[in-house]
């Protein structure tokens, strides 16, 4: 006879689900680094692009703005008469059963019928004084007695169901032996959490608690303190509503309490329950009120229920906001947030955790050593091949072009392999093509020591570049008119999308990014990503032309290429105390000295481009007379497309007028 394992498969609730694909960083990162190139810190980046969300995916703001509809849908759809409306309905229904009772007995004593009928005419009209005034009252109407007791019944269950959600429930229809059970585990109860508050109880005294009571906590506390964690949290509950009620509805229940199950013991018990969970928890908010709005009637155990949810709403807020010392996105209670919102809005929650989890985890941010975050070297690379990948695309629109080639034409060898490609001609790298032969047989289950058969995915070619090494230096205009005009961003993505071109495809190369405003000075690409706009007047063009000489002086054998992108004429020069001296109009000993370093660059056989950005008739006129002196170019993109033209122009330093499409230099 055989056996087989049997599997069970359902729904899988139990945290993450291990089975899902890695979060996918790419949007994330992309706006992360979009903000900070606008001016935000990375850590302001990443919270900014966690409360907007992605374009499938709910941000915190989405979620926060949810736990407030539904505060507010609570607020207004509930009032807290219903413990006095449900007790009032069985009043009315006990007084007039009682009537009818009197008045179709015919043997009864006219004067006895007289005074009693005194007696229900003349009841308060108050709902807890009449309910008081008829506790001694020998009710001739069985159905009306029966009404009556409910009312103790009723309000004993609500009681309990204020401090043990469900009580209401699960004591309809209880006996008197029910009644003594509950009257039993309070007295244990009271008697644990008076140990426990002197230090005298033991984790015995618990355990045997929950042995004889558990049945009354179905949260399943695991120790004493998330015992009282979760009376407290319920008893506070419980005093917000009361605080929440007027002073009328307040005193009826106070004064109908009495009447719980009949029982003042009871009464006595709770309180003493109620004092104990405050000394031992005076953390919880025991003043609190909420004003409700609506028409559907809570009862007691009902409102405390809401008014807990209530507080559970605010503290999901509260973590939503991130707006604590040391907040993380994994504080967030997703139990909690589905409960309350569902499980959608909790997967959103993980979702944004897990992201929030791999930027930090995953290398994309770094803490300084003064504490700051800043991208890392890994997150920028990721970065440019995004950007550079889009020029590609904008230069491949702009040509009209298809896929045309230019790593790996014939010419000098990078270093580098790709995979080979129809129409290559380029030498095989046989290390590499033999390694991945290797590697696919064994994945295949084969023997390689038995003999390769080569598949055409295993060929790799040496990539090779027809072009000179080349010392870039592309100087970007940051005076603040560059902020102003929206074209701050722009010129990062551009100095972003250079600066991977020039380390990854071409890394014979050298590359200075030189920024100018009042001064200039040389930057690295991730100073320059996270630079500030700055709100200080100057275009000190000489300066940068300065270090640009500088630059190509310390690489004498490459050939000099200068990219100047700018939108205003020199208004600064730098004086030889090494002071900026600034004027507008352009002074003309500004545009004197940054004419004669422009010469010596010329001189030197640099290759120079401007990238004239906006109308400004004054700039247009300068930067063609500079253009002319040097016999270079004047190139007047728009601010989207100025990444593509500086590539565009770069490339074009190399290859002489070659194609430069959607080319493999993106990859």
């Amino acid at each position: 006879m055989s056996t087989h394992n049997r599997s069970r498969y359902g729904r899988y609730a139990g945290g993450p689900d291990p089975l899902a694909p890695p979060v996918d960083l790419a949007e994330a990162l992309d706006a992360v680094a979009e903000d900070v190139m606008a001016g935000y810190s990375p850590w302001q980046a990443l919270q900014e692009y966690l409360r907007r969300g992605g374009r499938n995916r709910e941000g915190l703001d989405d979620l926060a703005g949810r736990i407030q509809q539904r505060r507010q849908d609570l607020l207004g759809r509930h009032n807290l008469d219903g413990t006095l409306n449900e007790v009032q309905k069985l009043l009315d229904t006990a007084v007039l059963e009682e009537r009818k009772q009197l008045a179709r007995d015919a043997m009864m004593d006219n004067t006895d019928r007289a005074f009693r009928e005194m007696q229900l005419q003349n009841l308060p009209k108050s709902t807890a004084a009449a309910v008081n005034d008829l506790a001694s009252y020998d009710w001739q109407s069985s159905t009306a007695r029966e009404a009556y007791e409910r009312i103790k019944d009723l309000l004993g269950r609500e009681v309990l169901d204020q401090r043990f959600a469900g009580m209401k429930q699960a004591l309809e229809g209880a006996t008197d032996e029910d009644r003594a059970a509950v009257a039993e585990m309070l007295g244990d109860l009271n008697e644990l959490l008076y140990k426990h508050r002197r230090g005298e109880d033991t984790d015995a005294d618990f355990q045997g608690f929950m042995a004889k009571h558990g049945e009354f906590f179905p949260e399943n506390p695991q120790s004493v303190e998330e015992l009282i964690d979760a009376l407290a949290q319920r008893a506070a509950a419980a005093q917000r509503m009361l605080q929440s009620m007027s002073a009328e509805q307040r005193d009826e229940l106070m004064r109908l309490s009495a009447q719980a199950f009949g029982s003042a013991e009871l009464m006595a018990q709770l309180g003493q329950l109620d004092a104990t969970l405050q000394a031992l928890r005076p953390g919880e908010d025991w003043s609190g009120s909420e004003r409700f709005e609506g028409e559907e009637g809570l009862g007691l155990g009902d409102g405390t229920g809401v008014l807990q949810d209530l507080a559970e709403l605010d503290e999901l807020a509260d973590q939503l906001s991130q707006s604590y010392n040391g907040s993380r996105l994994d504080d967030l209670d997703l139990d909690a947030l589905a409960r309350q919102l569902g499980q959608d809005a909790a997967v959103s929650a993980r979702t944004l955790a897990e992201i929030e989890r791999a930027m930090h985890d995953g290398g994309f941010l770094r803490r300084g050593a003064d504490g700051d975050l800043s991208l890392s070297p890994q997150a920028m690379r990721r970065l440019g091949r995004s950007l550079l990948r889009d020029t590609a695309k904008q230069l491949s629109g702009r040509q009209g072009r298809r896929d045309t080639r230019v790593a790996g034409a014939a010419g000098e060898q990078t270093g580098s392999s790709r995979p080979w490609e129809f129409g290559d001609a380029e030498p095989w790298d046989v290390t590499r093509t033999i390694t991945n032969a290797i590697r696919r047989t064994i994945a295949d289950g084969g023997d390689p020591r038995l003999g390769l058969r080569l598949a055409m995915d295993d060929i790799e070619v040496t990539e090779t570049e027809a072009r000179t090494q080349a010392a870039v230096a592309l100087l970007v205009d940051v005076s603040f008119s560059m902020a102003a005009e929206g074209r701050w961003v722009p010129m990062k993505r551009t100095a972003l999308a250079v600066h991977h071109l020039v380390s990854t495809r071409f890394r014979g190369d050298r590359l200075q990014l030189i920024t100018f405003g009042r001064y200039a000075q040389s930057m690295d690409i991730g100073e320059l990503t996270a630079l500030p706009s700055l709100r200080e007047q100057g275009t000190n063009l000489h300066h940068g032309l300065l270090l640009a000489g500088r630059f190509f002086r310390q690489h004498p054998s490459m050939q000099p290429v200068l990219l100047v992108v700018t939108d205003g004429e020199p208004t600064a020069h730098l004086l030889p105390d090494g002071e900026s001296w600034f004027s507008y109009p352009p002074d003309p000993e500004t545009i004197r000295v940054t004419v004669a370093e422009l010469d010596r660059l010329g001189r030197a056989g640099t290759q120079a481009t401007f990238f004239r950005l906006g109308d400004d008739p004054g700039l247009e006129r300068f930067v063609q007379r500079m253009a002319r002196r040097i016999d270079g170019r004047v190139v007047a993109p728009e601010a989207g497309d100025l990444g593509a033209a500086v590539v565009g122009e770069y490339l074009r330093a190399h290859f002489r007028g070659s194609p430069y499409g959607d080319a493999d230099w993106a990859k």
